[in-house]
């Protein structure tokens, strides 16, 4: 994955709609289609209703799926923001223009409570929604890039960057900066880390996979990679347990890859009848579900099944 991104990711990631939409083009159609019914036309009433009952009570068992998914309320991290936000906008680490400007031309709207995040820094327990998960994905990818820790000075990225740290998508990608990646790369105390909690994140770091490629946490070579870091060393300093960062990195992830997580879900429940929610975290994020290769065999394994008659589109990807 040593492909240099040209920008911040765009709202690609919104994608995560496309199940939602899709859900919502079906009830359409047959709230449509009863009252075409109910005006008389058509044929083959009795064998239709069956149909479409035994069609509606699929798509509402994708909508629970979704919500476990993705819960309408977020989920809620044990941590708040602190004053990451303005630390980071001072030392260059952020241009503020760009990185909020970034944000509306992907389609979010920037809330007052973003702005005092990145300006003032804030108490406020983080809870990531579909609405902040991309405002979250930034603002700990800056984290995870900036803060000087040994998985950065003397891990995979170091070993296989040939000299040249900017070629990675989580650091040639990174353009909301006021100086250059090579001086914003690790170049900041932003987290202090006890030895035992820096085991911690070490720990987790390399059994948190994403989708988009076949790396752990620990070679946070993509944005999502280099966030899901920033968030491990920021939850690890907070007292946070090992249980806690793989609980976190479940949703996290989910919220980040919605589409990929949805897919998982129904993978569990159609092959091992367990749900999402209750689906041990490690599990999920490991390389079996969560590496692209693991995910992959997820998604061919539906598709053969007939449970995915067509391939949908993906939800994130690095870098995209």
């Amino acid at each position: 994955m040593k492909e240099l991104d040209s920008e911040l990711p765009s709202e690609d990631e919104d994608k995560n709609q496309t199940v939602i939409n899709r859900i919502r083009q079906i009830a359409w159609t047959v709230i449509i289609a009863i009252f075409a019914v109910a005006m008389g036309v058509g044929g083959g009433y009795w064998q239709w209703g069956q149909d479409e009952t035994a069609e509606w009570k699929q798509q509402t068992e994708m909508a629970a799926l979704y919500e476990q998914v993705n819960p309408k309320d977020g989920y809620a991290l044990p941590v708040s923001y602190g004053d990451l936000g303005p630390r980071m906008i001072e030392a260059g680490v952020i241009d503020y223009d760009a990185f909020m400007g970034a944000l509306s031309r992907g389609g979010d709207a920037v809330s007052n409570r973003q702005i005092d995040i990145m300006k003032q820094g804030s108490d406020e327990q983080i809870v990531i929604t579909p609405e902040n998960a991309h405002f979250l994905l930034n603002y700990f990818w800056a984290v995870g890039l900036a803060n000087r820790n040994s998985i950065l000075t003397d891990g995979a990225m170091v070993q296989y960057s040939e000299g040249q740290i900017e070629t990675f998508a989580s650091t040639g990608g990174w353009t909301l900066a006021t100086k250059p990646v090579t001086e914003i790369y690790a170049s900041m105390d932003l987290i202090s880390l006890t030895p035992e909690q820096q085991a911690r994140v070490v720990d987790v770091a390399s059994a948190v996979y994403r989708p988009c490629c076949n790396n752990p946490t620990l070679f946070p070579d993509c944005n999502h990679g280099m966030a899901m870091l920033g968030l491990l060393e920021w939850m690890a300093s907070n007292g946070a347990t090992v249980d806690e960062m793989f609980e976190a990195a479940k949703y996290v992830n989910a919220f980040w890859f919605p589409q990929q997580n949805l897919e998982m879900a129904m993978y569990l429940k159609a092959n091992q009848k367990m749900e999402f929610k209750d689906a041990d975290a490690r599990m999920i994020v490991g390389a079996q579900f969560s590496s692209g290769s693991g995910f992959a065999a997820v998604h061919q394994n539906l598709q053969t099944s007939g449970i995915l008659p067509q391939a949908p589109q993906q939800g994130g990807s690095c870098g995209s």
